[in-house]
């Protein structure tokens, strides 16, 4: 319950923060450009509140809170005739730059929410793991470079790579820009060495690639000593008790809990025998593996908890800070970094490089604003200043309905030296309505399959 609480929290209050910031700067220029506000709404339908300010904009809060919108005074929209001494403060009077600058303020305002927010995450420190990779799988691009486990990447094609989340976004980035990714990286034993890798073999959707790589963040090997066994599970059965330590499997030595985890996982309803070591004693124990369904697949199950030490990744954790002036240089730097990413996934989701299962829709937004939420508020700060990029370049996108579709007409507008026709709105506005539709049908569809798949 807890979690759905932090979910429904961290969904409200990351949609009231950004979509009011963006619909702040709709609402900030027009006034700046002289156009009349009438409503100025947080939320979709019935009011919840009302307030009129003394410009005569009435404030609104509504019962939905997917969305927001500034209504202007416009010629076009009214039903009743305008006053003469009021045409002047209407939208469409006013000079092609300043309806552009207007629509194109509620992006620009979101990109620059995302650097503060950034900025504010970089002067706190941003909690995160250092990039040391696991041990890559045989076969995998990183194997066949050389690549070990242990070894820590300090920079991708000379941009450095202090923690593991920019390292997978620089990698991510690359793999996209680059013929090749160059990846200088300390070894384990203290020495440094660069290893190339051609992107030619590389995909960019980003999960199959990190498995193409072989890349994996570091886990330190836990000793396979049992914390706690499962009542009615194969441990149980087996007689297994919390500070056994499983020494071996079938006669064959076990140094890691991983190890264990895997063989089991591997071999379902098989019958094997566990050696133990129990105070100053040493068991053996007939046990037959458990079966369970994971992802599709059947796998092995022991029904039983590791003890994992304390301090185990004590070693591996840091934190990335910056001073103020630094930290602004970098946040302004992240929002056009991750704006530009975006927008070259899209590119590539359009031409079927990378699967249209990476789209998100307000499930799994939701879901991701309570783990964050949860997590603290660096963690979360970031969660919003990613999403107020991706709202920023959504509404820039040349489609009808939206910012970038409108910047569109005006486009076309400074081209031909006339507004584009009302008819040819009205059909602009209806496939936008369509495209909107399936886009937000297609996301309504991932987050389901992901929550019940």
């Amino acid at each position: 319950m807890s979690s759905v609480i932090w979910s429904v929290f961290g969904f409200i209050v990351a949609i009231g923060v950004l979509v009011t910031f963006h619909e702040f700067g709709h609402y900030w220029v027009a006034r700046r450009c002289g156009v009349k506000v009438l409503r100025f709404s947080v939320g979709f339908g019935r009011p919840l509140w009302r307030r009129n300010l003394a410009n005569g904009t009435e404030l609104v809060l509504a019962a939905i809170p997917l969305g927001g919108y500034v209504k202007m005074l416009d010629e076009r929209e009214s039903e009743d005739p305008i006053p003469d001494e009021l045409r002047d403060q209407a939208f469409n009077r006013k000079s092609l730059a300043q309806r552009s600058a207007i629509v194109a303020a509620g992006p620009v305002f979101n990109f620059v929410l995302a650097a503060v927010f950034y900025w504010a995450t970089y002067v706190i420190g941003v909690p995160d793991m250092r990039p040391v990779i696991d041990a890559p799988p045989a076969g995998s691009l990183l194997a066949e470079a050389g690549a070990v486990g242990g070894s820590e990447i300090d920079a991708v094609n000379g941009e450095a790579t202090p923690t593991w989340t920019s390292a997978r976004m620089a990698l991510l980035d690359q793999a996209m820009a680059a013929d090749t990714l160059r990846l200088r990286m300390t070894e384990p034993g203290g020495g440094s060495r660069e290893i190339a890798i051609d992107t030619a073999g590389v995909p960019v959707d980003p999960e199959p690639m990190f498995e193409t790589l072989g890349l994996g963040l570091y886990r330190p090997e836990i000793p396979p000593r049992i914390a706690e066994v499962v009542p009615g599970e194969p441990a149980a059965a087996a007689g297994l008790r919390a500070g056994d330590l499983v020494v071996a499997l079938d006669g064959e030595p076990i140094a890691s809990w991983r190890a264990l985890v895997e063989w089991l996982r591997a071999h379902p309803g098989e019958q094997t025998v566990l050696t133990v070591e129990r105070g100053s004693e040493r068991l053996t124990r007939e046990l037959t593996v458990g079966s369970a369904i994971d992802g599709g697949e059947q796998v092995g199950r022991l029904g039983a908890r590791v003890d994992v030490p304390a301090d185990l990744w004590q070693d591996f954790r840091t934190i990335h800070r910056e001073g103020v002036l630094e930290a602004a240089v970098s946040g302004v730097g992240e929002t056009v970094s991750v704006a530009w990413l975006t927008l070259r996934m899209m590119g590539r989701m359009i031409v079927g490089d990378v699967s249209v299962d990476n789209i998100s829709g307000p499930l799994q937004i939701a879901q991701y604003a309570g783990y964050t939420a949860a997590a603290g508020l660096v963690t979360y700060l970031g969660f919003l200043a990613l999403i107020s990029v991706s709202l920023g370049v959504l509404n820039l996108l040349p489609v009808p309905m939206l910012d970038g579709g409108h910047l569109l007409y005006y486009l076309v507008e400074a081209i031909k030296g006339s507004p584009v026709s009302e008819r040819t709105q009205i059909l602009g506005q209806q496939l936008g309505l369509l495209m909107l539709a399936g886009l937000m049908g297609l996301a309504f569809y991932n987050d389901l399959s992901r929550l019940f798949g």
